[in-house]
Order: C-alpha cells, then sequence, then structure tokens
C-alpha cells in the first residue's frame, strides 16, 4: 500500500469507529476488508449482514459519512 493508501485506510478505521455505536446498537457491526483506488470494501456482520435495509445502511449512512470525511473515498461497496 502507497503512503496515500495507508491514510485513506486509516482514515476510514476512524470513520467507522464513530458509526460502530450506531451498528451495535442494533446488533451489528462493520469490518474494513480493503481500500483500493478510492473504493472501501467493507464486510457488514451480525444483524446488519441478514437485514434487509443493510443496502440503505451501507450507501445512506456509511458511504455519505465517509465521502464528506476522507478525501478520495469515490465509492463504498460490500463484500461477503
Amino acid at each position: 500500500m502507497s503512503q496515500t493508501q495507508d491514510t485513506m485506510y486509516d482514515e476510514v478505521l476512524d470513520v467507522l469507529d464513530k458509526l460502530r455505536p450506531f451498528l451495535q446498537r442494533d446488533g451489528g457491526d462493520v469490518e474494513l476488508v480493503d481500500v483500493e483506488d478510492g473504493i472501501v470494501k467493507l464486510r457488514l456482520m451480525g444483524a446488519c449482514g441478514s437485514c434487509p435495509s443493510s443496502t440503505i445502511t451501507l450507501k445512506a449512512g456509511i458511504e455519505r459519512a465517509l465521502l464528506e470525511e476522507v478525501e478520495g473515498v469515490q465509492e463504498v461497496m460490500q463484500v461477503f
């Protein structure tokens, strides 16, 4: 990973740590799988993994926060 990738990875982790309590309150969690070329790959776990609203959580919640707070993020993808 380049220095920029390392920095982006760390910044993404910081944002996820801020969001994690809200996910855990509903019985879920999120794992950062990879950050590559501005694409953040996440795995939703626990209740979030099987929740019908997980796509909304991912795109409207997590992606929006990452786009606002981490320079260079272009998209968030869910991986299984």
